[in-house]
């Protein structure tokens, strides 16, 4: 992974030739750490689009840089670098994004929605299964799984952190990439990098749920969870308020991006927008995965179009065997990334 002493021969091979000019020599240097790279301009942004961005970017000054790049040190570390400091300068130029619960205090239930944020406030869902994010490690010296850290809660916790900490966190514990090798990345010394280390860990450890989404759900084991998307998807779509709240957990929060507002507590959300309305069949529902956790597209009926047509992505937070958080982001254009079905009949 990060450490190595060169490239293999293969790579190498593609190398001489990308720097030769040879274009598809180079996406296919590039291509086997895609996904990888577009996972950490995630982490990096909290948004799916900003993350397309910044790739794209980080690719362009890839190429523009091959002249310099002799292969010493690992593909992987050398794309990581540039596309660190691609991120750092995207993060300059926008604010940082957040999800309702770090936007303002909780909602009344019974109050409108109002009118919707701008969406660059705020922090996007990602489709981890679509764009081929692996399970387990990135290396040994990983703290955190690949998954575990595109979970809503850690996305959210790293917005927390001044820019170059939350890089620093993400090359060190979920890349595995040495002092040396982070220092390198952003022209820095290791002992600032362990300085920065430190406190980067102790921001986001007061941020974290006790137990991750990817613990959680394998102490549930598939069956299990599958059964409770199933029941999730069945209590809507036939309009079952109660047994709805009877899957929330005591302080369930939920909370639709792009809209501020949230709830936290069953009663409060069992008041809240989630809750469906009208007579059945208004709702159908497809499962997907997002952030590593469980997750469910939402259609509501298009009476003139005589179909289902996407309102929200629902990403859900387990804890046990409840449900301790729904967020609903209305953002249907999202749907296609996520492998969702532009429409059910």
């Amino acid at each position: 992974m990060p450490v190595s002493t060169g490239l293999m021969t293969k790579e190498r091979e593609l190398l001489e030739q990308a720097r030769a000019g040879d274009e598809h020599a180079f996406s296919a240097l590039i291509e086997p750490h895609r996904a990888d790279l577009h996972a950490h301009c995630y982490r990096m942004l909290g948004s799916l689009h900003d993350a397309d961005d910044a790739l794209q970017d980080a690719m362009l000054r890839a190429w523009r840089g091959l002249p310099r790049f002799e292969g010493r040190s690992a593909t992987h570390s050398w794309l990581h670098r540039i596309t660190t400091n691609a991120c750092l300068d995207a993060i300059a130029r926008r604010p940082k994004r957040v999800l309702p619960i770090d936007y303002g205090p909780p909602t009344d239930p019974a109050a409108p929605a109002g009118e919707p944020l701008p969406e660059h406030l705020w922090v996007e869902p990602y489709p981890d299964s679509e764009l081929g994010l692996e399970a387990g490690y990135a290396a040994p010296e990983a703290r955190y799984e690949r998954r575990e850290a595109v979970e809503l809660a850690f996305i959210a916790a790293l917005q927390h952190l001044p820019p170059r900490q939350r890089a620093v966190l993400i090359l060190r514990e979920v890349l595995g990439f040495s002092a040396r090798e982070t220092a390198q990345a952003l022209d820095t010394t290791p002992a600032s990098v362990n300085s920065a280390l430190q406190r980067a860990r102790r921001v986001v450890e007061e941020r974290l749920p006790e137990r991750s989404q990817q613990a959680t759900i394998r102490s549930l084991g598939d069956g299990a969870a599958r059964e409770l998307v199933e029941r999730f998807i069945t209590a809507f779509e036939q309009g079952d308020v109660t047994s709805i709240v009877a899957m929330l957990a005591d302080d369930a929060e939920f909370s639709m991006p792009p809209y501020a507002g949230w709830q936290r507590g069953r009663d409060a959300v069992a008041g809240s927008w989630l809750m469906p309305e009208g007579p059945p069949p208004r709702l159908r529902y497809a499962p997907t995965q997002a952030n590593g956790q469980l997750a469910v597209g939402a259609y509501a009926l298009d009476a003139e179009a005589g179909h289902y047509l996407p309102i929200a992505l629902d990403v859900l937070t387990v804890r046990r065997d409840s449900i301790a958080r729904v967020f609903a982001f209305r953002t249907p254009s999202l749907f296609k990334r996520f492998g969702l079905p532009a429409s059910l009949s």
